[in-house]
């Protein structure tokens, strides 16, 4: 079974997952923004199972639907990794850039286009959502 391992800038957090990624998406909202410190979230889903290694530091929010949000990050750099919906342990979600390939597959979603930068460019063909469509 095909496994990928994303992990920080330095190393000491890392998430092992296992099999096809199940959809890549990009995210305008501002929370995210706020939360990458860039102009948008690139994010691949995976199902569980998924190996963590290291010691993470967590923040939770609250989405614009009610559901709650663990994100990851790693207390020595500061890097976020991954996060997961309080209450679904089904999947997990893991930053695109924390598995550092550029040949990584790009992104078939992208939602809250209201908060995209104007000068941000998608692949066509790519699905977009004003806001979040769940």
């Amino acid at each position: 079974m095909e496994s990928r391992t994303a992990s920080c800038y330095c190393g000491q957090l890392r998430i092992e997952v296992q099999g096809p990624t199940l959809g890549t998406g990009v995210c305008h909202c501002l929370a995210c923004q706020k939360r990458t410190g860039s102009v948008f979230a690139a994010l691949a889903g995976y199902a569980a199972p998924w190996k963590v290694e290291g010691t993470a530091t967590e923040f939770v929010r609250t989405g614009d639907q009610g559901a709650r949000f663990r994100f990851r990050f790693c207390p020595v750099c500061g890097s976020p990794v991954f996060h997961t919906e309080e209450g679904n342990d089904a999947f997990v979600m893991v930053a695109v850039g924390a598995f550092a390939d550029p040949g990584f597959p790009p992104p078939e979603d992208s939602v809250y286009e209201c908060r995209r930068h104007p000068w941000v460019q998608l692949p066509e063909g790519i699905t977009r959502f004003d806001k979040d469509p769940d």
